[in-house]
């Protein structure tokens, strides 16, 4: 193959890349998703869970000019419910588990429709366990200790090896 032609095919990828827009000039209006319906009567925000209380903050704000109902649901049962009034914010803390993990519906409820779902999350509670953040739990004896002792076993076990064949070698007749 010709050198002209290698370097054609190494530069066609990156051709390639030169010539696809950019994500970095993108407008929010350009990504299709997370986009809320402008249709619904309210929106849900979820917040990273807080490691002390084992707690996620979610936040559902109404949307419409009139009273909202929701029903708040983590993995399937209902953890809140009330309504929103109109133009303004409410925020209701939803428990996880420590090392688990939720998934956080809001729906809205009216007397039409009883359950519409507005949004959904999946949040995790990946905080460290117990007094001791940052260090480890004991899982045994350090490897450095046992990586020693191998060593050590293997070579007992090489070094009889060569004590037994020293002492037949010499007495082996042809």
């Amino acid at each position: 193959m010709r050198t002209g032609i290698r370097l054609i095919l190494a530069a066609l990828p990156l051709g390639a890349v030169a010539l696809l827009p950019s994500a970095a000039d993108a407008r929010p209006m350009d990504w299709p998703w997370p986009r809320h319906d402008a249709g619904d009567p309210f929106t849900m925000t979820v917040e990273d869970v807080g490691c002390r209380s084992g707690r996620v903050a979610v936040r559902l704000h109404n949307q419409t000019r009139q009273l909202a109902r929701f029903d708040l649901k983590s993995d399937g049962d209902s953890v809140a419910s009330g309504s929103i009034p109109a133009r303004k914010t409410i925020v209701r803390q939803v428990a996880v588990g420590k090392g688990s993990r939720a998934e956080i519906e809001a729906y809205s409820v009216t007397d039409r429709d009883p359950e519409t779902l507005i949004d959904s999350s999946h949040v995790r509670n990946d905080c460290p366990w117990g007094h001791h953040r940052g260090h480890l739990p004991f899982t045994g004896p350090p490897t450095d200790l046992m990586g020693k002792l191998a060593t050590a076993g293997g070579l007992v076990v090489m070094g009889g090896i060569l004590w037994w064949y020293g002492s037949i070698w010499p007495r082996s007749s042809m």
